[in-house]
């Protein structure tokens, strides 16, 4: 579409921001809804990330998204977060208020429920306990998301046993989550048995991606019923979840959590909450 000089301009910062599917997807947006607006690729050195950021009001941008490796830098260049943000100690999306401050946000955690409720429905926070794999910045959104919903017990586990226990501790002593309870540090090498009677299980590591070595875990103590998930993408169905789905078990891909978390950045740029539909993951998907 033509732009006009009132366009709406947001984008992504990243370094680098070229395999960012965060252009095409909210490109797709602004052309469904019909909005005079652009979205575009910022590639920003590390050393640039300040700069950049606190650039975004005297370039009359709207805001933007920020991915690997600024997340955390952005958190400390902001000047006020919300809840989520401030959880996560990291930021997803920035909004440039009318009055040119600066708010840093966490959208990872609500895509990630987002693409749970939509792409199984029947689970249920009090169905029993989650069983989440990593100990990365995609495990705490994920985590917390959880204990949000109100799951009672979360069973992580990782690699390096001790980072999945800063992870813990971290979240133990920040702000109260929700009606959720416990997180439970498991050995890496009994993440088999951890499954018994799990209501869901999730996999935020990069183990199964493409290009990456194989996810090494024996589903026979799941439960038949329980839902399995994956956030990564490439591919869609990873070997995980071609398992889990071999056994009977609902699975849900990761590409619906990279969608959902765009939409609240979204609405607040170009003032439309967008919808996730299936033609916009055919969409991304013939972009990959």
């Amino acid at each position: 579409m033509i732009l006009s000089g009132k366009a709406g301009v947001a984008g992504v910062m990243g370094w680098p921001v070229g395999h960012s599917r965060s252009p095409r997807l909210h490109g797709y947006w602004l052309r469904q809804y019909g909005i005079d607006g652009a979205y575009i690729p910022l590639p920003v050195a590390p050393d640039r990330i300040e700069q950049a950021i606190r650039a975004l009001p005297a370039l009359g941008f709207r805001g933007c998204n920020v991915t690997v490796p600024h997340k955390e830098a952005a958190f400390r260049c902001v000047d006020r977060l919300d809840e989520a943000a401030r959880r996560m100690k990291a930021v997803n999306t920035i909004i440039v208020q009318p009055d040119g401050t600066l708010e840093g946000r966490n959208t990872d955690g609500f895509g990630f429920m987002a693409n749970l409720s939509d792409g199984a429905p029947s689970w249920r926070a009090d169905a029993g306990p989650a069983v989440v794999l990593g100990a990365g910045g995609a495990a705490r959104a994920v985590v917390l998301g959880l204990l949000d919903a109100g799951v009672s017990t979360v069973r992580l586990i990782n690699r390096t046993a001790a980072k999945a226990e800063d992870l813990a501790a971290d979240l133990a002593t920040g702000p109260a989550t929700g009606p959720g309870g416990a997180i439970d540090v498991i050995p890496w090498d009994q993440r088999g048995p951890a499954l018994a009677d799990a209501a869901l299980l999730v996999n935020t590591t990069t183990l199964g991606m493409q290009g990456q070595p194989a996810l090494d875990l024996d589903l026979t103590r799941l439960p038949p019923r329980s839902v399995v998930t994956d956030i990564v993408y490439t591919p869609l169905l990873t070997p995980l979840l071609l398992a889990a789905q071999a056994r009977g078990n609902p699975v849900v891909d990761g590409l619906g959590m990279l969608l959902h978390q765009a939409r609240p950045g979204f609405a607040a740029w170009f003032g439309q909450m967008p919808a996730v539909t299936p033609d916009l993951r055919r969409f991304v998907l013939e972009g990959l």
